[in-house]
């Protein structure tokens, strides 16, 4: 529309039962648009809320050992925290140290190591294990593939004829290797 003088574009906004709305106030000179403000705010919350609604709330577990740990102990603990990650959350492992036992960090760190290792199908250690006065503490976020499946999975589960859950499988796009010239 070009420059127009104040008084000129108010008139023109209240013709067209519309309000002007300075959208660029340090532009010299300042830009102004006609528009309906109610629904253009009424739009922007709309897509404020849908974007909330889209957004992942990242979970993060916790999962306590102690260093004496019973080998059938860890097992059970173990399987809770490969759980947690194909569920697509994160776990935060807490090795607890009592008495004699914080002199002796190096147990805790093995079996943090050791817990590492057995579950790197599932996660990877996003923090590595680190003295916290009495406690020794390991962050485990899963793969981004394991999330993505947990997520797709939780929307597109079927049930068969005996009630039990059954994954959906989809097809991947065929990719042609041939080099380009």
């Amino acid at each position: 529309m070009g420059i127009v003088p104040l008084e000129q574009a108010l008139q023109l906004a209240s013709d067209v039962d519309l309000d002007l709305v300075e959208v660029a106030p340090m532009a010299r000179p300042p830009v102004c648009k006609l528009m309906d403000y109610g629904k253009f705010k009424y739009e922007a919350a709309l897509k404020a809320r849908e974007a909330r609604r889209n957004q992942q709330q990242t979970v993060i577990k916790e999962m306590k050992l102690r260093p004496k740990i019973d080998i059938h102990d860890y097992e059970t603990k173990k399987g809770h925290v490969v759980r947690f990650l194909k569920a697509g959350d994160k776990v935060k492992v807490t090795i607890m140290f009592r008495g004699r036992e914080q002199s002796r960090p190096e147990l805790g760190f093995r079996l943090l190591r050791k817990l590492a290792e057995e579950i790197t199908e599932q996660g990877f250690v996003e923090s590595a294990p680190k003295q916290d006065g009495r406690n020794m503490i390991m962050v485990i976020a899963p793969h981004r593939a394991v999330k993505a499946a947990a997520i797709k999975s939780g929307s597109e589960d079927e049930t068969d004829e005996l009630g039990v859950d059954v994954p959906v499988e989809t097809e991947t796009p065929a990719v042609d290797a041939t080099p380009a010239e």
